[in-house]
């Protein structure tokens, strides 16, 4: 089985209490439609297990099959140095369909973000380091796809789907 290399940290996207039972991690390309459908089982899982599960996002663009994958993380990272990047990861994920630049463009002005700082953030790939970061630690994990989730430092291999997330989760938080 194998194992999440770099653990968690404060420089982690982290939702739910800071100190769950349970953590989980999940590796996600905004762009990759299993990561959409994901997404809307995490949510589920957060309001049915409360502050016994701590969730974090790591970035895991796929590149070479979405093109916007990248920029979508880069856009998300801009919204977090802001304390947004739930609002935004959130944001993307419901409109994956009409992701594109002019889209990020508009979801930077509808957080109420600095649409020019966006901009120069974006040509600079001011946060791309941090994607990258994320991605490689993924690769040190053996993550070779999305989406890819951790439970407790144990990769899941099972469906990502809410009734065997929420099995393995409950089964992790009953052991002692």
């Amino acid at each position: 089985m194998a194992e999440l290399r770099v653990p968690v940290s404060a420089a982690d996207h982290a939702r739910g209490a800071a100190a769950g039972r349970v953590v989980l991690v999940e590796y996600g390309d905004y762009e990759c439609p299993y990561c959409r459908a994901a997404h809307v089982e995490v949510l589920r899982l957060g309001r049915h297990f409360g502050d016994d599960l701590t969730y974090v996002f790591r970035h895991f663009p796929l590149t070479e099959i979405h093109p916007f994958a990248e920029p979508a993380a880069e856009t998300a990272e801009f919204a977090g140095a802001q304390g947004r990047f739930w609002d935004m990861h959130d944001a993307i994920y419901a409109h994956q369909d009409q992701l594109s630049l002019p889209f990020l463009v508009g979801a930077v002005r509808a957080l109420g973000l600095s649409v020019r700082d966006f901009e120069v953030a974006l040509e600079a790939r001011t946060y791309a380091p941090k994607v990258a970061q994320d991605f490689l630690s993924g690769v040190r994990s053996g993550v070779n796809g999305t989406p890819t989730f951790f439970i407790n430092g144990h990769r899941h291999d099972g469906p990502f789907d809410y009734q065997h997330l929420a099995a393995a989760i409950q089964s992790v938080r009953s052991r002692p």
